[in-house]
């Protein structure tokens, strides 16, 4: 799609909301108890090699009813998979081992046993239906201002002033990290003034003091990333039928930015969605200098991924997928991020390969990760 008004955007997105037929409940953020994600241990690793090449699609991802069929796993699993590397602008790394405390097994990975569901119908490729956000008033302005650019390639979504969330295998393929992850690096979109070096009148120098553009340009600001955590359960390997359940990872800058940036939520069930609907905005590589934002209805869920048939090109990975619900006891909307825009993959549908573009949901337990690593302490991660 072209460019959009504004408005007509978020008319769009309005009506999204209303149109559904959800209980009142289900338009409220619901304040949830999460589990604990403790540190065991902490043990060092060799340096990364940074030899592997950048992942365009995702292979082998478990299908629906495959994700069904497979047991519950076991709190043994769940430490190992939660377990986390770390790694640094140096090129060390390090593990940490940790302890999972108060989570309910059964209710976290519900919706892995059920076996009935209700498939929507499939949207249709080739009708484009993204809207390019090009006006400079909005590009470099909230909701929008939070999506960022990632050196190797993908788009990452600010969650504090100095930690950005984004996608695992935009900096490791599960074998070891890409070639341009070594010197990693996070591009904020802002509007930057430039200076005109016109002469004075009646003067035969330039003036001391440049006069400001009056039509500043939207440009990235550039800054290190210090540190990137990966859970260890991405580590299995992309032919892993669980890999993709962790496909997320967080990078902390060496330097704080002062727009706003997006809250973690839980993800509730797509039937608690308003309209069963998901967005996000990313830097596709086929629009370059533009904000690009789309919504569309979620096709299925497992407990840990959603499958649906988003609009995007390359550049897309690693967005953070938003819905827009109400404040507890308040009548404002309020977005929040519940997922991670993992990218087009091959999945397995009752032995038939089928393309879905595939959203990693943040869980209870992916919440209480996530917010320690940005937070640095349980105490405020206790609820979600």
């Amino acid at each position: 799609m072209a460019h959009v008004p504004l408005l007509l955007l978020l008319s769009m997105s309005i009506l999204s909301v209303i149109s559904g037929t959800l209980q009142i409940d289900d338009y409220i953020w619901h304040i949830k108890k999460v589990p604990l994600v403790v540190s065991k241990r902490t043990l060092s690793l060799e340096n990364p090699k940074f030899s592997a090449e950048a992942i365009d699609e995702l292979n082998g991802t478990c299908g629906i009813e495959c994700q069904r069929s497979m047991p519950m796993p076991t709190l043994t699993d769940l430490e190992e998979n939660f377990s986390y590397e770390t790694m640094y602008e140096n090129g060390t790394r390090t593990l940490t081992e940790v302890l999972v405390r108060g989570v309910d097994i059964q209710t976290e990975y519900e919706l892995t046993t059920n076996t009935v569901h209700s498939r929507r119908k499939r949207q249709v490729y080739g009708l484009d239906s993204r809207f390019s956000i090009s006006d400079k008033q909005f590009i470099t302005k909230f909701p929008f201002n939070t999506a960022v650019r990632i050196s190797t390639g993908c788009t990452g979504i600010l969650v504090s002033p100095k930690h950005v969330l984004t996608a695992a295998h935009c900096i490791h393929d599960g074998n070891d990290y890409l070639k341009s992850a070594k010197k990693l690096r996070v591009g904020v979109m802002k509007l930057r003034t430039k200076r005109s070096n016109k002469k004075r009148k009646g003067k035969g120098k330039r003036s001391k003091r440049p006069k400001r553009d009056v039509d500043p340009k939207p440009s990235f600001q550039w800054t290190r990333v210090k540190h990137t955590q990966i859970p260890k359960g991405w580590f299995k390997g992309l032919t892993d039928n669980v890999g993709v359940d962790y496909d997320y990872a967080i990078l902390e800058l060496k330097r704080s930015q002062k727009q706003k940036h997006m809250e973690l939520g839980i993800s509730p069930p797509f039937k608690k969605m308003p309209s069963g609907r998901i967005h996000f905005s990313s830097f596709d590589d086929d629009r370059p200098g533009l904000i690009v934002y789309r919504f569309c209805s979620i096709s299925d869920e497992s407990s840990d991924l959603v499958y649906q048939h988003c609009d995007a090109q390359a550049g897309s990975s690693g967005s953070g997928m938003y819905i827009r619900l109400k404040e507890p006891g308040e009548k404002k909307w309020k977005r929040k991020i519940i997922g991670v825009f993992s990218g087009h993959q091959w999945v397995n549908v009752s032995g038939v390969q089928q393309d879905y573009n595939v959203g990693v949901r943040i869980t209870p337990l992916k919440y209480a990760q996530i917010c320690f690593w940005i937070r640095g302490n349980y105490a405020d991660c206790q609820v979600g």
